[in-house]
């Protein structure tokens, strides 16, 4: 498939739907005519400061793409699939993506850049 943007052959996912961190890294390079180490570098500091942002508890947004939070999650009752008896779940803190419109309008039409 050729890059949009670059005009270049975009790697596409090897390991069937899926693309894992090595392929985007790939993807990136060629995006940006970046190196892959540059790319994966530039990948590392992205996610790494959305996780810093998200556990202090502040939200990351990025118009079109989604929105990155912290979400409290109550304590509740739940059942031990093994024996069936019933346990306490603790109350807990969990990150929560919510996709941007762009984004959802994108999946939803199939489209692949």
């Amino acid at each position: 498939m050729k890059c949009k943007n670059c005009g270049g052959a975009t790697p596409s996912p090897t390991s069937g739907d899926t693309m894992n961190k090595s392929e985007l890294i790939d993807a990136i390079a060629v995006r940006t005519d970046l190196s892959k180490a540059a790319a994966g570098k530039a990948l590392d500091a992205v996610v790494d400061t959305i996780v810093e942002a998200v556990a202090a508890g502040d939200s990351v947004s990025l118009v079109g793409f989604g929105a990155f939070k912290a979400t409290a999650r109550a304590a509740r009752d739940g059942k031990n699939p093994k024996t069936g008896e019933k346990i306490k779940i603790a109350a807990t803190t969990v990150p929560k993506f919510a996709a941007g419109a762009t984004f959802k309008a994108t999946v939803a039409a199939g489209k692949k850049k």
